[in-house]
């Protein structure tokens, strides 16, 4: 069908107002579980997101490289099965490159970015509006990994979700299983959701993508110490805890840890948290799927599949899922 458009897309930005984690609880509760662990989130400060964006651009990290020429091979495809007049709802709103490569062909009738983080989303989807001004960008400040209301605006219009990257590999089975079930109740019975997975294939391909010989992923990991230290003035000694990415074929899963290099003790507000020698902190969780896997679980979830695509090497595939 055709659609039509008008010269100036809506700007509106909608706070939802999600309970904001308490920072030192939530790290002082990780650490002080057997094993010890930390939310990946805490990757992420300024300096960790830079990192990442490096990480992207590595001769051995795969995985955005193989998606973005999915997306460069299939746009057409991709734009015909997705369909006119549709409402695009991107999960974890972050980096735009592969958004713009939908919105440009696609010409949605709406965007609707959804993270966390408002400032920071308010302020990437106004510099999105400004280069794409014929399109509504309703930015939405929520919690994506529960249900949560769609803006009233896009009442009516078929609703696609957008969650690249493999995120969800940073669920385990039955937490992927349980965001599925929550995105499926905010898009709708027919709602349908354009998800990035990282296949399973060689362990020594999977495992060089997260031991970089430029050390660019152990600095991304040890950032999440430095984060800590500088927003709860906790006194982690970087340089006593190494960077591990290990591969566990059997579950599928990249595991991330920082092992501490000796018996220490680090403070946060005053609450002494001891560390054996060789005492791992688990820092990451990234499943990989067989297709065939990723069916079932996507069935579980409350969705078919209405097609899918994958690259030539068989290392990571685009998955258009269908709510029923």
């Amino acid at each position: 069908m055709t659609v039509e458009r008008r010269n100036q897309g809506r700007f509106e930005f909608f706070d939802l107002k999600p309970k904001a984690a308490d920072m030192r609880e939530e790290v002082l509760a990780g650490l002080g579980a057997s094993p010890k662990t930390l939310s990946p989130k805490y990757f992420y400060d300024e300096t960790g997101s830079e990192l990442f964006e490096r990480i992207t651009r590595l001769p051995e990290y795969y995985l955005t490289r193989t998606e973005m020429a999915l997306f460069d091979a299939y746009l057409e495809q991709i734009a015909a099965a997705l369909g006119d007049g549709v409402c695009l709802v991107e999960y974890g709103a972050g980096a735009t490159l592969k958004i713009r490569k939908l919105l440009e062909r696609l010409r949605p009738a709406a965007y609707v970015p959804v993270d966390i983080s408002g400032d920071h989303l308010e302020a990437q989807s106004r510099e999105l509006h400004a280069d794409f001004p014929w399109l509504d960008v309703f930015p939405t400040c929520a919690d994506f990994t529960a249900p949560f209301p769609l803006p009233e605006p896009v009442t009516g219009l078929p609703i696609v979700g957008f969650f690249p990257g493999s995120s969800i590999g940073n669920f385990d089975p039955a937490g992927a299983e349980r965001f599925l079930r929550n995105v499926h109740q905010t898009l709708g019975p027919r709602g349908r959701l354009l998800v990035g997975i990282d296949r399973r294939k060689d362990p020594a391909v999977i495992e060089a993508a997260y031991n970089d010989a430029q050390g660019v992923t152990a600095a991304f990991n040890l950032n999440a110490l430095e984060h800590i230290n500088a927003r709860l003035g906790a006194d982690f000694d970087v340089g006593g805890f190494r960077h591990e990415a290990r591969y566990d074929a059997e579950l599928g899963c990249l595991q991330m840890f920082l092992r501490s290099t000796r018996a220490q003790t680090v403070h946060i507000g005053g609450v002494a948290i001891d560390f054996a020698a060789d005492e791992r902190i688990h820092t990451e969780n990234s499943f990989k799927y067989h297709p065939e896997e990723f069916e079932a679980l996507a069935g579980r979830g409350g969705f078919g599949v209405d097609t899918w695509w994958t690259d030539e090497a068989a290392r990571f595939a685009l998955f258009l899922l269908r709510g029923r």
